[in-house]
């Protein structure tokens, strides 16, 4: 029998976000800014209200230049994440 995948901690790219926010000292106009993005939008997230959507991460790894999987791979913690194995 095929075990389902584990669950994933949602809380954990929000928490990337924020951080990646704070390294860069934006507040939540320059994000949005960057981002293309509501202000409303990036407070729902970073206040846990909203997970948002792939597009609005997506929008967010292109504020900070950095690759999506840097804000999406947080999901895995706790957990060893797909194809880790080898």
């Amino acid at each position: 029998m095929i075990s389902p995948p584990p669950e994933p901690d949602p809380t954990a790219p929000r928490q990337s976000l924020a951080l990646l926010r704070a390294q860069r000292s934006w507040s939540y106009d320059q994000l949005a800014a960057h981002s293309g993005l509501s202000r409303l939008t990036l407070i729902e997230i970073e206040q846990d209200r909203t997970i948002g959507t792939l597009a609005t991460w997506h929008a967010f790894a292109h504020a900070f230049a950095v690759p999506l999987g840097k804000l999406l791979d947080p999901l895995c913690t706790g957990h060893e994440p797909p194809g880790a194995r080898g």
